[in-house]
């Protein structure tokens, strides 16, 4: 039996502090409303440092923020996820949203089913993907998905509040140099240790592994059209419907949460 997903693509260009909350306020809807479908958020996102409340807090905190910026990546704050990230329009962002009775009970494994369904994708294409921290790794989480132990290319985290839940994951599509960059400045500047060689894309990897047999750009809409057919192989009904312009001004009514300053 399977369950409807809703697909909900972002439009091109939203701002970033629209963008992080955007996740938020599906998770508020699905708290008004115990019966409605999962909703499946798909965004590629304009250049974003997503700095956690954790971050904040370090005596770095205004030189990283102004590192971020420097680079020309807005920083924002997020609810979810454990030290800073970055990502631009050369990745894939994905919030997962449902809501549920019970949301603590299914943590673990819904991190292990997210994990699987990023490994499920990204084998499709090609790449020898696995789950795992790799040393170094910024933003380090146990279900961060890998190339070959590596490298990361992806990372996940989850909200858990009454009645709902958010998964969000990041897949590194293009472009890794961008991050590393300004990830060097912003984790220097909050006293964290890192290797820069740790940060990945689903692009270096799969000229790295599959060399002269696939054309060095992967578009992005590859990666998610592989990331889609997962979910439908994990049970989901996938259903893409059309982008609710009430959502984004539902989303700025948190923006007060996420302003980096």
């Amino acid at each position: 039996m399977t369950s409807p997903l809703l697909v909900l693509r972002t439009p091109d260009g939203v701002a970033p502090l629209d963008d992080v909350a955007l996740g938020p306020a599906l998770l508020a809807r699905a708290q008004s409303d115990p019966v409605g479908p999962a909703v499946l958020r798909l965004a590629r996102p304009r250049p974003t440092l997503a700095f956690s409340r954790l971050d904040t807090l370090a005596p770095g905190w205004p030189a990283a923020r102004a590192a971020a910026r420097a680079h020309g990546f807005e920083p924002v704050v997020r609810q979810r996820g454990g030290r800073a990230a970055a990502y631009h329009e050369g990745c894939l962002l994905l919030d997962l949203v449902s809501s549920d009775l019970d949301p603590r009970t299914g943590i673990r494994p819904r991190y292990e089913r997210g994990a699987a369904i990023l490994v499920g994708a990204l084998t499709d294409l090609g790449v020898d993907a696995r789950v795992g921290a790799v040393p170094g790794e910024y933003c380090p989480g146990d279900h961060s998905v890998n190339a070959s132990g590596r490298v990361k290319l992806a990372g996940t985290a989850q909200r858990v509040v009454r009645g709902a839940w958010l998964f969000s994951s990041l897949v590194v599509v293009r472009d890794a140099d961008r991050l590393r960059a300004v990830l060097d400045e912003v984790y220097s500047a909050l006293g964290l240790a890192w290797d820069p060689a740790s940060v990945g894309s689903v692009e270096s990897v799969l000229r790295l592994d599959v060399a002269g047999a696939r054309p060095s750009g992967v578009p992005t809409e590859v990666v998610e059209r592989a990331v889609l057919d997962r979910h439908a192989r994990a049970g989901y009904d996938v259903r893409p419907v059309p982008w609710d312009p009430a959502l984004l001004a539902e989303a700025r009514l948190q923006h007060d949460r996420h302003v980096a300053g």
